[in-house]
């Protein structure tokens, strides 16, 4: 987009060749996606080996999306400069880990610039909406409604 905004601005520039990431990024993020992560945190009885079942049979016919042979707790990404394996042995663990809003509301209001850098505000409408917020909800969350600028240099 940025390069069209160039063109239209006859601004002098070289173009850039870059591969198309959207599927892969519309594989994690959009629903079934995180949702995935999310839905198999709700259920006591989830274990990565049934969350890693759920998602070899969601995405069996997704082409970025690749069952290894040999394991029953992975699965293998084919992102634009490669595959990439990912373990879900903690997913669950980690995907359950929440900052109370209380506390996340004290930390992203302080004065240390590093420690509320660490504890970014989440938009208002996702805040209201639950209570409780996975850290996969709130990372698509955030990245979702954050500025991405890029800066090209001349």
């Amino acid at each position: 987009m940025e390069q069209e905004e160039y063109e239209k601005e006859e601004i002098n520039w070289s173009y850039i060749e870059f591969v198309d990431n959207q599927d892969v990024l519309d594989l994690i993020e959009k629903k079934p996606g995180v949702a995935l992560l999310d839905e198999a945190c709700m259920f006591p009885k989830s274990t990565h080996e049934t969350f890693s079942q759920k998602l070899y049979q969601t995405f069996v016919k997704n082409k970025r999306f690749i069952k290894p042979k040999l394991s029953r707790t992975s699965f293998t990404i084919s992102h634009y400069v490669g595959e990439v394996t990912y373990q879900v042995d903690l997913f669950l663990e980690k995907n359950k880990d929440y900052v109370v809003a209380e506390h996340q509301d004290l930390l992203t209001a302080s004065n240390c610039s590093f420690v509320a850098g660490l504890f970014p505000p989440l938009p208002e409408e996702a805040s209201k909406s639950s209570k409780f917020s996975s850290i996969g909800t709130r990372f698509k969350v955030y990245h979702s409604a954050s500025i991405h600028i890029v800066v090209i240099k001349f």
